[in-house]
């Protein structure tokens, strides 16, 4: 039977047998992913996507820094307002909220990618990106991205979309080193989530495409010019898509950002930090360690303004260590110290403790023991208790000792111990609320006594003090002002100022250092003469404190 006619006779039986062929193997196949469907197990997130840094803001909230190895802390999906959600949602995956968690167009199009080595290709719904992100490995294989697109599928349909959106928010990079929402509003905005406007929430929708980039915005003209078509076309897909009003759109304004990399003055306030932080650890009863990834936010009571404001005038000022180091030798390191402290509260307002946080970690205010001379001489003779009583006994107490003492003056003799915390909480509650550690120290009249010498000056001894008394209850100064110190003429050393009235108490410390005859070592030194120290730490004990007033 010639060929042609066997396979026409043949040709249905052939054709049967292929669909049957096909039938059996897409069942199969289909039975598979129904097998590994039910196998499959959502894992959790890995260690580094749950670490969160811990955040440090001062007595007004505004942000001092973080500690921690990833910029991220958690914040309930209800924190974030819903046009920050909907701009999201629209630059990311606009039908999120009713697919299954996948979308077959772009799995086809990574697997494609990875079979013929072709780069990475985006479209991922957001629950894709969640899993890839913070439950799976980065690797690239197509076993890895059919295990996402099952554990997407499974998460939709056991997870509320509320759920995944939070957790998506919560570890997303946004740039800038920022991972999730909260970090970003803060590193962008300065503002909390809560606080996003439209024209912000669509910016940082449009960032997320490509983080790495977009960080430079506002700093680099051609990057902010690129995020700004993309914002544009994020605020144009949320009012297509019924999120903002057509006035809303119209209104929308593009934002300003907070300026990238940081300035100088933030490495400057580590010195804060590394107070409160240890500080907020003890009150815990945990370690720094476990603080800096806990997911911590520690209210300080710091007055960040002040305290930029006084690091600029101990920069600005002739004859603060930066101008002075010159001039007094070579060798010879100029130190400045300030402290401020709430009388009967012992809340700390401001603490300078060195001009360069990277230079010197070593924070003079808290740590540095300097010389006291004549400073100490209006508590002689005083009945002292509690923590002052070792007081006559010393002869170079901190800066941070020196002004708890004399706040201690200026509350009638009420002791308060210094402290940087005021509140720690964690998502939004409250772990630990701090409250003044007080005790009598002092007898009022002994107050009195303390408080008329310091007016007086230390009976001519070191530096001459500055008398205020005419100048009490006066708005351009405290109401007792002492400037004293040890040596004097061409031999001095240092030079305090303290000034104090019910309000504040302000402890300036002025000192000189020189490298010691051991590796590693450092001995006193000679103030430069030119400009005079005495001046110097007067000058600027006023200006802080009018600048205190003013805050």
């Amino acid at each position: 039977m010639p060929l042609r006619t066997r396979f026409r006779r043949d040709r249905g039986r052939w054709l049967r047998r292929v669909l049957v062929a096909c039938l059996t193997s897409l069942a199969v196949v289909c039975g598979a992913v129904v097998v590994a469907y039910h196998l499959t197990e959502i894992p959790e997130p890995h260690p580094e996507t749950v670490v969160q840094s811990t955040v440090f803001v001062d007595a007004g909230g505004a942000y001092l820094g973080r500690r921690g190895p990833v910029d991220r802390q958690e914040v309930p999906l209800s924190e974030v307002p819903r046009h920050v959600q909907d701009a999201v949602i629209a630059a990311e995956n606009r039908s999120f909220r009713t697919d299954t968690g996948v979308s077959p167009r772009a799995v086809a199009r990574a697997a494609w990618a990875t079979v013929s080595g072709g780069a990475p290709q985006g479209g991922s719904t957001i629950t894709q990106q969640y899993v890839k992100n913070a439950l799976l490995s980065p690797e690239r294989s197509l076993s890895r991205k059919a295990r996402e697109a099952l554990i997407a599928v499974k998460l939709d349909r056991t997870r509320a979309k509320d759920e995944i959106l939070e957790g998506y928010l919560n570890t997303v990079y946004f740039g800038r080193g920022a991972a999730g929402v909260q970090a970003a509003a803060r590193n962008y905005f300065d503002v909390t989530p809560g606080k996003l406007t439209v024209s912000q929430g669509a910016a940082l929708a449009a960032i997320v495409n490509i983080p790495s980039y977009y960080e430079k915005a506002g700093s680099d003209p051609g990057v902010t010019a690129r995020l700004r078509h993309r914002w544009e076309w994020v605020l144009d897909a949320m009012e297509a898509g019924g999120s903002i009003s057509p006035a809303q759109r119209a209104a929308a304004r593009f934002p300003a950002f907070r300026f990238y990399p940081p300035g100088g003055t933030e490495g400057q306030r580590q010195y804060l930090i590394d107070v409160a932080a240890q500080e907020a650890a003890d009150r815990l009863g945990i370690t720094q360690d476990q603080l800096a990834r806990g997911g911590y936010t520690v209210h300080t009571t710091f007055d960040l303004a002040l305290q930029d404001a006084t690091a600029e005038s101990v920069k600005a000022r002739a004859g603060g260590a930066e101008g002075a180091e010159g001039r007094a030798g070579k060798g010879v390191r100029v130190h400045t110290a300030v402290v401020g402290i709430e009388p009967g509260d012992g809340a700390v307002r401001v603490l300078y403790g060195g001009a360069d946080y990277a230079r010197q970690p070593f924070n003079d205010a808290v740590s540095g023991s300097v010389e006291a001379g004549s400073v100490l001489d209006p508590f002689d003779g005083v009945r002292l208790g509690g923590p002052l009583r070792a007081l006559h006994g010393s002869t170079a107490p901190t800066p941070l000792r020196l002004a708890a003492a004399y706040a201690a003056v200026a509350a009638d003799g009420v002791y308060a111990a210094p402290r940087t915390v005021t509140r720690i909480t964690r998502e939004g509650r409250t772990v630990h609320t701090a409250r003044p550690e007080t005790r009598r120290v002092l007898e009022e009249k002994g107050a009195l006594a303390v408080s008329a010498r310091t007016r007086s000056g230390p009976d001519g001894r070191g530096v001459p003090s500055v008398p205020a008394a005419d100048r009490a209850g006066a708005d351009e100064g405290p109401g007792a002002l002492l400037t004293a110190g040890a040596g004097g003429g061409i031999a001095r050393r240092t030079v305090w100022t303290v000034g104090y009235d019910s309000r504040l108490t302000l402890a300036v410390a002025l000192f000189a250092d020189r490298p010691g005859a051991k590796k590693g070592t450092t001995v006193p030194a000679r103030l430069p003469d030119d400009p005079s120290p005495t001046a110097y730490a007067e000058e600027l004990t006023g200006t802080i404190w009018d600048l205190a007033g003013d805050t």
